[in-house]
């Protein structure tokens, strides 16, 4: 039996990985799953009862800093790892992660639908075996990285398909941040401000989200309800300072899943709810401060994410939206049942193709 070592590090990656090691197990293959210090996925994996170690931690907003747990999470890895003895690692671009199994001579398979997160790739694919990644990036993208055509496999799906195929909502989240379900609920996501790829397309820590946060409030003021999840304690801290109480801002990680499910709306700066949203039928208001993915160029083509390049569009698109919600909300999820139904389960894809590639790359080393 072979053991997969797994490395975490978002919550996107713990929701993903989750279901892909369910999925190798039942493929008869072992997972072994670490993470890092990281709030919302430590709250994450608090509530799912999880027993995943956090080795390192997150390198926060300065480079310098990046670099530094970086340097100290890969050496805390490797001792972890070699005593683990793992046949292969499994990451989402992990720069640790890949950089360990180089130095142990483990095979490191990546996963990766972000190629505009360039420094990550640079740091990852080169280093890997294998590439699992949507179909809808053409694989010519990715051979500047250091990859040929032929290792990189692609599924014919958008990565949240893995945790949303057999998605139930639960209603405990409503109860819990007491929202009444007969008014508007619009969530708004702010942007990712430590990742390196945004750094100098932003300087604030919720640049445009607390300006369409602030309009929106201005115009319907208690006639909608407002609930902002925050990546950061920073992001919390200013939000919770700007807006008191007059929006509803979580102290840790909910099940932003269900709360998406029963929202009117999402006005999100990142990438991960944005398609969330969008595949469970809701309206979705991209104020993404980068360039449009790939992923997000994908869903605003099947007209399920409206892109917008100023607070004063996403505010105006948002009160069409929240003045026609029914008619919205009804078009929407007829659109992303279309596009669901043609989906594949990446997790089932994945999990064969890597137990296959294990069983070929350690047959052919015993010869």
């Amino acid at each position: 039996m072979f053991k997969i070592w797994i490395d975490v590090l978002t919550p996107k990656q713990l929701l993903f990985f989750t279901k892909i090691s369910e999925k190798l197990k039942n493929e008869g293959l072992e997972t072994l799953l670490t993470s890092r210090d990281y709030q919302e996925v430590n709250d994450l994996i608090k509530q799912k009862n999880l027993n995943i170690p956090a080795i390192g931690k997150h390198g926060g907003y300065r480079l310098k800093d990046k670099l530094l747990a970086s340097t100290e999470r890969i050496l805390l890895l490797t001792q972890y790892v070699d005593k683990m003895q793992p046949d292969a690692a499994l990451s989402f671009s992990s720069p640790e992660a890949a950089r360990v199994a180089y130095g142990l001579n483990i095979p490191h398979i990546c996963i990766n639908d972000s190629p505009h997160s360039e420094a990550v790739a640079r740091l990852t694919i080169p280093l890997s075996k294998l590439l699992f990644t949507p179909k809808i990036i053409p694989k010519k993208v990715w051979r500047k990285f250091g990859i040929s055509e032929q290792y990189i496999i692609q599924y014919r799906a958008l990565d949240p398909i893995v945790w949303l195929k057999d998605f139930k909502p639960d209603i405990k989240v409503i109860k819990e941040l007491k929202l009444n379900l007969d008014q508007p609920i619009v969530v708004i996501r702010p942007a990712e401000t430590y990742a390196a790829y945004l750094r100098d397309q932003i300087s604030d820590i919720c640049p445009i989200t607390a300006k369409i946060t602030q309009k929106l409030l201005k115009i319907l003021n208690s006639d909608v309800q407002i609930v902002i999840v925050p990546r950061y304690k920073e992001q919390r801290k200013m939000l919770k300072t700007k807006f008191m109480e007059n929006v509803i801002i979580p102290e840790h990680a909910i099940d932003t899943i269900s709360l998406l499910y029963y929202s009117s709306l999402l006005i999100g700066a990142g990438g991960t709810m944005n398609a969330e949203a969008a595949l469970l039928g809701r309206p979705v208001i991209s104020c993404f401060p980068g360039e449009t993915t790939l992923v997000e160029r994908y869903l605003i083509n099947r007209k399920l994410v409206y892109r917008v390049k100023s607070p004063e569009e996403a505010v105006k698109l948002a009160l069409n939206i929240l003045q026609n919600v029914e008619k919205f909300l009804n078009i929407h999820k007829e659109r992303a049942l279309k596009i669901l139904s043609n989906m594949e389960n990446p997790a089932e894809v994945i999990s064969k193709k890597l137990k296959s590639y294990l069983n070929k790359y350690y047959r052919t080393r015993r010869r």
